[in-house]
């Protein structure tokens, strides 16, 4: 009977060997190497969204084992809703895929927006860029100069809006419901960019909009003072624009402060989201939120944020899940109150 050759001992030594340096070069090799990440942003190029996701995607991706791409593609519609459906039920968990869109659909969502399709509360988060301070801006043609003429006049003022759920509308709602200032929303834009130039045609009167953005997007209509700032939207004065009225100072009631400060909690520190789809590998979200940290104190990136007027407030991904998930704990009866107002 035939028997097979033996394999020398340093031979199979040997070959383990090479099986476990084949094994371990392959494992050591960055997921991120050769791959292209998508930044999906939810509005229109232009505005704010828009310009913090191309200075953010020309630096991060450094900072990623492995170097990828990152490319950012708008996905417009229903105000930055269509995106944030997107990145709930199709994009695929793979690290490859970051959502921008606008946090205050995450109240929308606890308001019973049958248009959202996602649970805020399960998206996996990487950070935000800024924490926002919202003001009014009302064109100069209004003959609107301050608040006070603003609170003395009848005729409602139009501003524009891109959808429930964003600042544009949902701040100016509020205050139209906490002071009775008289505002009418035209809602409907696909970002403050085509806003700016409904604005610049004399289509609406003015905006609800980011000191951030005012001084980037908006800089030469306010240099100019085609548009005037009114109003801080705010629980306290931004320190570069101390003289303009704050909201809050003029709230009567506590009913009133409560419902103010929940909106303009929303619209601030989450306002504007960085995050991955449910399901992605936490090894992934880690190393997203360590890059996405590491950009925010990039030399190159400040400098050039810097150089697009961009405020730079950052908070990491864990502070960004815990204020989206404090907005869901929210007492029943603010919900009703701001599911009328907001409506």
């Amino acid at each position: 009977m035939r028997t097979g050759r033996m394999i020398p001992p340093l031979a199979i030594g040997a070959l383990l060997g090479l099986i476990t340096w084949v094994v371990s070069a392959g494992a050591q090799e960055p997921f991120y190497q050769g791959k292209t990440i998508r930044l999906i942003v939810g509005l229109a190029p232009g505005g704010g969204y828009d310009l913090y996701s191309r200075v953010i995607a020309r630096q991060m991706g450094k900072h990623i084992p492995g170097n990828p791409t990152i490319v950012v593609e708008n996905m417009t519609g229903a105000g930055s809703v269509i995106a944030a459906n997107y990145m709930y039920k199709v994009a695929n968990p793979d690290g490859l895929t970051i959502g921008h869109i606008l946090g205050g659909l995450f109240l929308q969502q606890l308001l019973g927006n049958p248009a959202i399709e996602f649970d805020g509360r399960k998206f996996e988060y990487i950070g935000v860029p800024a924490q926002d301070h919202f003001l009014i801006g009302l064109s100069r043609a209004t003959g609107i100069t301050s608040f006070e003429n603003w609170m003395a006049s009848k005729k409602p003022v139009k501003l524009g809006g891109v959808t429930p759920g964003g600042a544009t509308d949902d701040v100016p709602k509020v205050l139209e419901a906490t002071l009775g200032l008289p505002i009418k929303v035209v809602t409907g834009y696909k970002g403050t960019g085509p806003i700016r130039l409904a604005f610049d045609s004399g289509e609406v009167d003015g905006v609800c909009n980011a000191w951030e953005s005012f001084k980037s997007t908006w800089r030469k209509q306010v240099e100019s003072g085609e548009v005037v700032i009114v109003l801080q939207a705010t629980v306290k004065a931004h320190p570069e624009i101390p003289n303009v009225p704050v909201a809050f100072d003029f709230l009567k009631t506590e009913e009133a402060r409560k419902l103010f400060q929940v909106v303009v909690r929303v619209h601030g520190p989450s306002t504007r989201p960085y995050f991955l789809p449910p399901g992605t590998p936490k090894e992934r979200v880690q190393i997203l939120r360590k890059a996405y940290m590491d950009t925010m104190k990039d030399v190159d990136f400040v400098a050039d944020a810097k150089k697009a007027n961009l405020d730079l407030n950052p908070d990491d991904g864990l502070g960004l899940e815990r204020n989206v998930k404090e907005i869901f704990s929210l007492p029943p009866s603010l919900v009703a109150k701001l599911k009328e107002i907001l409506k």
